[in-house]
């Protein structure tokens, strides 16, 4: 049995994914780890219940330990308030982690040799770096019921007013007002930096700053001041390039390209464009995510979502075929840098056995439904989610 040192703060989720989060942990991980961890319940009705408290405090408790692990996990709307009976709407629960820690996500496909991005010209895999803090995932937002003015206004430490009309209303409308931090801005492109000097990967970072002169400008003045001031001489001596481009044509680039770069994000764009990367690499399923704090805490989740309608099915009694593999890397990674800050090389060595066992399973023929519709050649047999878990526990 592997012994850990220190706990990983282990943050359970929603939905097909809590339910894959334990079986993942019963037959993959406590068999061979003594596993040892701070646990949170972000599930959707406990976040209710603590009036959000909970999710504050597994942001503080990654901040305090160092390493995360986070199990996907419902973002409220009207429809899930009605489900689940909620007494409020609460944010998305990885924008509060996110905007407490800082940082910035890095997502990466998982790749097997039996599957083909549907991208043909991508030959090396493409990681996003996505901002953690910002733009519309702490947002303001107003429903306006009739004709009148919007304004924005900024209030100095001495009282000072400064106003900007937003829009003269006609009629009944909608507003949204968003906010970023030059520090936190700084952050993003020092942590892009540092990730593609140790990965040897070139760097796109794309706005759209001939729109947005002042927002998105910003971004691009600073990201180009922290590359000039701190990171250009580093960057040269490794070989790696910084390249600046409008948003729309880094979109263009990227279907003809033959990927091996860091793609630099915005907060939003770099949610969706994660997704477009991940599902051309195979499955929304086949892509690792990591938080990395400027304090220098990692949080590992997976950057999919709870799979509802799976969840609908499995409650009538279904053996889905829901893919595992994202769930599995978030622990493996968390385990692999909990490993690696402890001293503690067996269990990094652990991670990432379980991770090439699970490779080795698809690889081998087995796999789930999503994966079994692009494989080539086609699979031996597609597996419900717990024989697939099955299936790799015997590999490893």
């Amino acid at each position: 049995m592997i012994q850990m040192k220190t706990p990983i703060v282990e943050i359970d989720g929603d939905e097909m994914t809590r339910v894959l989060w334990a079986v993942v942990k019963d037959r993959l991980l406590t068999p061979f780890v003594n596993l040892k961890s701070e646990y949170y319940d972000l599930g959707i009705e406990n976040r209710d219940k603590t009036g959000d408290k909970v999710t504050a405090e597994a942001a503080d408790a990654v901040k305090k330990l160092g390493v995360g692990v986070k199990c996907a996990t419902i973002t409220s709307n009207a429809a899930r308030k009605v489900e689940y009976n909620l007494k409020n709407l609460y944010p998305s629960p990885n924008a509060t982690l996110r905007a407490i820690l800082d940082g910035t996500v890095f997502r990466k496909p998982i790749e097997v040799s039996c599957i083909k991005p549907s991208v043909s010209t991508w030959k090396k895999p493409i990681v996003i770096g996505r901002h953690a803090y910002g733009d519309v995932y702490k947002n303001a937002e107003m429903r306006i019921p009739g004709a009148g003015k919007v304004e924005l206004v900024y209030t100095n430490a001495d009282g000072v007013e400064k106003r900007l009309l937003v829009a003269d209303m006609p009629g009944a409308g909608i507003v949204q007002g968003l906010h970023n931090l030059d520090e936190s801005i700084r952050n993003f492109a020092r942590s892009c930096f540092l990730y593609a000097i140790n990965e040897k990967l070139a760097v796109w970072f794309a706005a759209k700053d001939t729109i947005s002169k002042i927002y998105d400008g910003r971004f691009k003045e600073i990201f180009n001041e922290v590359y000039e001031t701190e990171f250009k001489a580093k960057c040269e001596t490794s070989g790696v390039d910084y390249f600046y481009t409008l948003i729309d044509d880094a979109v263009a680039r990227v279907v003809k390209g033959e990927g091996g770069f860091l793609w630099a994000c915005k907060n939003y764009d770099g949610d969706v464009m994660s997704d477009m990367l991940a599902s051309a690499s195979g499955s929304l399923a086949m892509m690792t995510s990591v938080l990395v704090s400027p304090s220098g805490a990692f949080e590992y989740e997976a950057a999919h979502g709870t799979v509802q309608q799976h969840f609908y099915r499995y409650k009538k009694g279904e053996k889905t075929s829901t893919n595992p593999v994202a769930l599995i890397f978030a622990w493996t990674g968390a385990l692999a840098k909990r490993g690696e800050l402890d001293g503690s090389p067996e269990l990094t060595a652990f991670a990432k056995k379980l991770e090439s066992a699970t490779l080795q399973t698809i690889e081998s023929g087995f796999m789930t439904g999503d994966l079994a519709k692009l494989a080539e050649p086609k699979p031996k047999e597609v597996f419900d989610s717990w024989r697939f878990i099955d299936k790799i526990a015997e590999k490893l």
